[in-house]
């Protein structure tokens, strides 16, 4: 099991490489802000957006888990504190004011490609908007001749 790895997976490859021809710029392996040892699978800081690309054995997935015979008291623990840790992420990071989306492997790249590209589109949007009202609450200072 250790050959399976934990970063840099085809699916997260597959959907970096769609975002970057559209592109978007973001991080990968972006560390969670207060919480030592996790990381954002991708992350777009600016926009406080997460996305984790979660596999289906590690993670639990409900269509695609099956149990290993071998050892089952172990992976069964093993899954449900996955799954636990998961949620401890995505709860922390949602507190710090950060959008998360998390999806599964098995899912079309093109498909989770489109719905972080629909999400940063809408938190880009909803940040300018706010700024713009920001700005109209808070106009320059008049300025004299001459400054």
């Amino acid at each position: 099991m250790r050959a399976n790895r934990g970063k840099d997976t085809r699916p997260e490859l597959a959907v970096r490489r769609i975002l970057h021809a559209r592109g978007f710029r973001y991080r990968v392996h972006f560390k969670v802000p207060g919480m030592p040892r996790r990381t954002i699978d991708i992350a777009f800081p600016r926009q406080r957006l997460a996305v984790f690309i979660d596999g289906c054995f590690w993670h639990g997935c409900p269509d695609h888990y099956a149990k290993p015979k071998a050892n089952a008291g172990f992976w069964s623990e093993k899954n449900a504190s996955n799954i636990r840790r998961d949620l401890e992420v995505s709860h922390h990071l949602r507190q710090e004011g950060w959008g998360v989306l998390r999806f599964w492997e098995h899912h079309e790249p093109v498909v989770i490609a489109d719905a972080i590209s629909h999400e940063h589109q809408t938190i880009t949007r909803s940040n300018s908007q706010q700024s713009l009202v920001n700005e109209s609450q808070h106009p320059a200072a008049p300025r004299g001749p001459g400054i």
